[in-house]
């Protein structure tokens, strides 16, 4: 019986070949269906230089033309139902191409599940679920909201926890779900964000060379795996960030790359289409199927996975077409600049497809340049992205904070640079797993001193990142001090937390979760210049440096006072706006944290004195390299 099934309207065909198609993922790939009362699944993938395309599998001993599709007029698109083939059936696509003699067997690009690698067959497969997240669902534009506290647990599920009993293998997605609500919960973080859960054939990517762009990696189970620690965290109040790469792709044969006998999904010229840093495709953003492919990846993770966030790796990449290329090795755009065109188009295009259909989410940039208005709406010529990384903060803190103390007094403008670009954008300060590999040493290690001083640094490091106007990213490890490098391979250093001195940092970070979460003073204006004032940033001197953060409320205020020397501050004095007492909420220096109990004994009168221009002042205790966070009223 010949059946004659297709899942593509014209319509669906017009907005493909146009560059506007955002929903692919429901028309292409497998799909498990019955046609007159005969179960199978409907196949089709795009190949418009093929001469022929066949389907193959366990269910027709991978016979290379046991099954061919059909071309869909001049669409480029090749489609069949197979009757019998159902769920978990592993297929590939076998590429007859009418150039070179070229033959290739091809995982689907549009695939909802693959064998788990070194294997590469892509499986037919059903993405039914259950949701059990209305009540966040409802609700998560307030938790997304640039007013909102966003403290973001950066994580790679691989080798967050491991079962050493096991093998040392890995968690799966449903043993991690009560294991990391349970953590995240109690360190008070907000969000967490996986590292690119995409598939990929190479672990030590990382997810970064993905290959299956609606695919989660299937070492760790299954899509209904991954949608139920999805709606597990989800449950327990926590948003789920997904790490997303549409800025290039591994060069597996049986991949994207030279589909159909031609640079379908990449350009041809290897000037604009090898990345020669990662040597990975770079994709054709000009070409309208692959912004239609991409687009639907974007959308299919936010429809179909209730994922809260995209952050978007590596964007610099894609808006310049000189990135990390000496002369001769690029090609100007048509204006003869280095600006990607094709790609700032599809970046804008992207940001404004997803916020139109799903405004409570956010996108987040990973942008390393001073490109302007990253996280500014299309209309007035940003492009789009509701938040963005900021690298030079962490560039910069991180390298002054790895000054011994005694030459800081030279750099303190590394501190205070910051805050001259800090509203240009809707920023992010990412301590991140890139700062933690390739013999970058962990954050601990990177501390100067002796044992005492490296923990006082780190605790220090975490108060200022909390304290500034920013959302907040911290990568898994960092916060209980984990000696090693990050490795991909190995667990987590968890035995560490049987030393004081670790779960004493650990607790650190929990109660300055706590304190970001509780006073609004400290996020709702992490964006707006309002939010901020500086008390004394010029005290280079002693390496002191002092500021105010503030909510919309006037009574809102708390003052942050940091030590970034070893000698204690005594008869400190710092302006205030009001009188009355000021309650110490944070002191890093306390014994509750590892350090050394020096403080106020819980906080400061404010004497009717001036400095820094203000009415009031408060005479303080500064312990040595510490933090003190003071409230107004009680």
């Amino acid at each position: 019986m010949d059946f004659h099934v297709s899942l593509l309207s014209d319509h669906d065909l017009y907005l493909f070949n146009e560059g506007s198609h955002i929903r692919l993922y429901e028309h292409l790939g497998s799909h498990p269906m019955t046609v007159d009362g005969t179960a199978g699944t409907n196949f089709a993938v795009w190949a418009p230089d093929a001469e022929k395309v066949y389907v193959m599998g366990g269910f027709n001993g991978w016979n290379k033309t046991g099954h061919e599709l059909q071309p869909r007029g001049q669409s480029g698109i090749w489609e069949a139902f197979v009757p019998g083939v159902g769920q978990g059936d592993a297929y590939k696509y076998h590429v007859v191409s009418r150039y070179h003699r070229y033959q290739v067997d091809k995982a689907d690009p549009f695939a909802f599940h693959t064998e788990t690698p070194p294997h590469t067959a892509s499986k037919v497969w059903d993405l039914g679920y259950e949701w059990n997240d209305q009540s966040w669902m409802s609700s998560r534009g307030d938790r997304n909201s640039l007013h909102a506290p966003m403290s973001i647990y950066e994580l790679h599920l691989g080798s967050w926890r491991r079962v050493p009993e096991d093998n040392n293998r890995s968690l799966s997605y449903r043993e991690a779900a009560p294991q990391l609500a349970d953590y995240l919960e109690q360190m008070g973080f907000t969000h967490v964000e996986f590292l690119p859960l995409t598939e990929h054939p190479f672990y030590g990517s990382w997810g970064y060379q993905t290959t299956g762009y609606f695919a989660p990696t299937s070492r760790y189970g299954t899509p209904q795996d991954l949608m139920y620690l999805i709606d597990y965290l989800h449950q327990r109040g926590i948003a789920v960030i997904l790490d997303w790469v549409p800025s290039h792709f591994p060069t597996d044969d049986w991949a994207l790359g030279y589909f159909d006998g031609t640079h379908l999904y990449e350009h041809s010229d290897p000037r604009k289409g090898i990345h020669k840093d990662w040597d990975s495709y770079i994709f054709n953003y000009g070409r309208h199927e692959v912004r239609s492919f991409l687009l639907s990846s974007a959308m299919f993770w936010l429809d179909r996975y209730h994922i809260d966030g995209l952050r978007v790796d590596a964007v610099a990449s894609m808006l310049y077409l000189d990135y990390s290329r000496k002369e001769g090795e690029w090609i100007p755009n048509q204006y003869g600049g280095r600006e990607n065109l094709d790609a700032i188009d599809f970046l804008r295009r992207f940001n404004s497809e997803v916020y139109r259909n799903h405004h409570d989410v956010q996108t987040i940039a990973e942008e390393s340049t001073a490109w302007p208005m990253v996280s500014r709406p299309n209309y007035v010529g940003g492009l789009g992205f509701g938040l963005k990384w900021d690298m030079g903060w962490m560039h910069d803190t991180l390298k002054y904070m790895s000054h011994e103390p005694i030459f800081r007094t030279y750099h303190h403008n590394e501190l205070t640079f910051r805050m001259i670009y800090a509203f240009h954008e809707n920023f992010v300060l990412p301590l991140s797993h890139d700062e933690v590999v390739h013999g970058k040493g962990s954050l601990l290690g990177k501390m100067p001193g002796d044992l005492w001083q490296k923990f006082a640094n780190l605790r220090l490091l975490f108060a200022y990142m909390y304290a500034q106007p920013a959302k907040k990213l911290l990568f898994m490890g960092g916060e209980f001090g984990q000696w090693a490098e990050w490795s991909h391979e190995s667990s987590l250093e968890w035995h560490l937390l049987q030393h004081e001195s670790h779960r004493r940092l650990q607790q650190w970070v929990a109660d300055l979760n706590r304190s970001y979460r509780n006073e609004r003073a400290l996020h709702v204006l992490d964006c707006d210049p309002a939010g901020f004032d500086w008390i004394d940033g010029s005290d280079s001197q002693q390496s002191m440096l002092s500021f105010m953060r503030k909510s919309k409320n006037a009574d809102e205020i708390v003052v942050v006072v940091f030590n970034f020397t070893p000698v204690p501050r005594h008869n400190y004095r710092v302006g205030v706006p009001y009188g009355g007492y000021w309650r110490e909420i944070l002191n890093s220096d306390s014994k509750e944290y590892g350090g050394a109990d020096f403080g106020n004994a819980g906080g400061a009168e404010a004497q009717e004195i001036e400095a820094h221009g203000r009415p009031y002042s408060l005479n303080l205790i500064v312990p040595p390299l510490g933090a003190l966070f003071f409230k107004s009223g009680g």
